[in-house]
């Protein structure tokens, strides 16, 4: 499929670091993979944990693993007005300035002072499906999806790795706001 790229729709949750996992979790623990992701080498977990926010909580929000070296919560323009934090728009990892939250699992809570953010809309890719897209790491791409609701998403950030897989992400209000539900791909259109 020339141009083409699958969408895939990224729901709220967690990514932690290994204290946090045994803060919350308990001494030892380790995430437990209940199924892998599209992303090589990453798994969403069997633990959950609620998310609390100065307005409301979001309970049972989904953790995905491996662990890694920043704790991060990403959620929906709508979840972060439900929590009652900013919804922050960024790349995936940076967090700096970034609304904080607590957290609590069943053997303890973190209170975060960063973290919380809504990630920019992003297509993953290798080196070689950047060459065959010819696009480059952290070039902007327009995204044509079409579906009931077509539509042309803008500002689209592609991310380049040899340890990516092919797969664009967007969260759920976008997924609503477009119809993307099921196996949908978009058309990526340079700028």
């Amino acid at each position: 499929m020339e141009n083409k790229v699958l969408v895939e729709t990224s729901a709220r949750h967690v990514h932690l670091t290994e204290e946090a996992i045994a803060i919350l979790f308990g001494e030892g623990a380790k995430l437990t993979p209940k199924k892998p992701l599209s992303q090589p080498g990453q798994f969403a977990c069997e633990e959950r944990v609620n998310v609390i926010g100065p307005k409301k909580a979001i309970n049972n929000v989904i953790i995905l693993g491996p662990a890694r070296p920043e704790c991060q919560i990403e959620v929906s323009l709508t979840d972060a007005r439900v929590l009652g934090v900013p919804g922050m728009i960024r790349e995936s990892g940076d967090v700096a300035g970034t609304p904080g939250c607590k957290l609590v699992g069943p053997a303890g809570e973190i209170e975060l002072t960063e973290g919380v953010l809504v990630a920019k809309r992003h297509i993953h890719m290798t080196p070689e499906d950047a060459a065959a897209f010819n696009v480059v790491d952290k070039e902007v791409v327009k995204v044509r999806i079409e579906s009931e609701r077509s539509a042309d998403l803008d500002d689209v950030i592609v991310r380049v790795s040899p340890k990516y897989g092919l797969a664009m992400h967007i969260d759920t209000d976008e997924a609503n706001a477009t119809c993307a539900f099921g196996t949908i791909y978009g058309t990526v259109i340079k700028k």
